[in-house]
């Protein structure tokens, strides 16, 4: 079991939602290896739900790495597999694309890493200030950096939903990439765009605040469900509550890409 710097406090919940008949998003809060991931799967019929499971299915076997390079090489390892497991389904169905959104946080000790493709999201909220860390792999989101929309305009898009890069859409699964240092008191939300497309920043901000990771989720899900939930909903919440003394810590320089 690896030494945990922080007291972790940590949960994950799902519900498909108002409208969908079947639940395509997985998550995983796992601890003691330092992962926690929220994968919204994407393909006709079943194939969203299988892409989403064989992510979530490989990234449990991760076990408790040795260093921050460690967990990193093991989780593109299991990405790569789960990546080549949903093309070969694809392919034996005839199914055409299928795939999944994949949003993760990654931590050793007092360092974090985000990894994502797709439109599944991961927030931190520090000295009550929320911040999104990843960014939209969706057409939306390039028109918005490249000036094209605005912020109002892409509200309302008919395509804002229309994701640019997945796990399981190209031969090799391409993640982006932040890091940094927590501290304690830093609470993190994965979640897919079922919460999003409902719940305000300034909301989850209030919710993660003043709540427990239990509580809230619970409140985020309730929020979503009350207002509609026209897609699944997941949410992971992570909070780092402490930080005891003589504990070495490492550089956040120490997650180097292997994809």
């Amino acid at each position: 079991m690896m030494k945990h710097v922080f007291d972790i406090d940590s949960d994950g919940a799902t519900h498909t939602g108002c409208i969908r008949e079947l639940n395509e998003d997985r998550f995983l809060v796992q601890s003691d290896s330092g992962l926690f991931a929220v994968a919204d799967g994407m393909g006709g019929h079943d194939g969203g739900e299988l892409a989403s499971n064989s992510i979530v299915e490989n990234l449990k076997s991760i076990g408790v790495p040795s260093s921050a390079r460690d967990l990193r090489a093991r989780f593109e390892d299991r990405v790569t597999t789960a990546n080549r497991e949903i093309r070969e389904i694809a392919l034996r169905r005839n199914a055409g694309m299928i795939g999944s959104t994949l949003a993760a946080l990654l931590t050793f000790e007092h360092q974090y890493a985000c990894l994502w493709a797709g439109d599944s999201r991961i927030y931190m909220l520090r000295d009550g200030n929320l911040s999104q860390l990843s960014r939209d792999h969706t057409e939306v989101q390039d028109l918005l950096d490249r000036g094209l929309l605005t912020p109002e305009e892409a509200a309302v898009s008919p395509r804002r939903n229309v994701i640019t890069r997945a796990i399981g859409t190209f031969d090799n699964p391409t993640l982006d990439f932040t890091y940094g240092r927590i501290r304690a008191q830093d609470k993190f939300l994965i979640c897919s765009d079922g919460l999003t497309a409902h719940v305000s920043d300034d909301e989850m901000r209030r919710v993660l605040s003043r709540h427990s990771a239990r509580e809230a989720c619970a409140i985020l899900l309730r929020l979503t469900l009350d207002r509609g939930a026209v897609d699944n909903v997941t949410v992971v919440v992570v909070q780092f509550r402490n930080s005891p003394a003589n504990i070495t810590r490492g550089r956040p320089g120490e997650w180097p890409s292997q994809m």
